[in-house]
């Protein structure tokens, strides 16, 4: 297996798992939706819908592959992410987290880009 579909198959499975562990205790009225695109290698889980007056609309998770490494762009959890993508085979120095600024990612102990 090629490590894009590897990196591919292994981000779906993780949205997939936190999305069936957490989505019981959402709001019946906000619904979550995940969105893969494997052509362009971009991921998310989404929340969409009304909670009162309030309409939410917003990502939970957003990771994207760019040059074989796995961008985690967005988590709005407060989930340890990264522990469970290098449990599930990938290397620390395939993960970029895309939301630190870029002059400040060799401190994260992860890829800088």
């Amino acid at each position: 297996m090629d490590k894009i579909k590897k990196y591919q198959d292994i981000i779906i499975d993780f949205l997939n798992r936190y999305n069936a562990e957490t989505n019981t205790y959402a709001d019946e009225n906000i619904k979550r939706r995940i969105i893969i695109d494997r052509e362009n290698n971009s991921f998310q889980l989404l929340s969409i819908g009304w909670q009162n007056n309030l309409y939410t609309f917003g990502p939970i998770f957003h990771f994207d592959i760019i040059n074989d490494k796995i961008w985690m762009q967005c988590n709005n959890t407060e989930r340890e992410v990264v522990d469970e993508l290098m449990e599930a085979g990938v290397d620390r120095q395939d993960i970029v987290l895309g939301f630190i600024p870029p002059l400040a990612r060799h401190f994260s102990g992860y890829a800088v880009a």
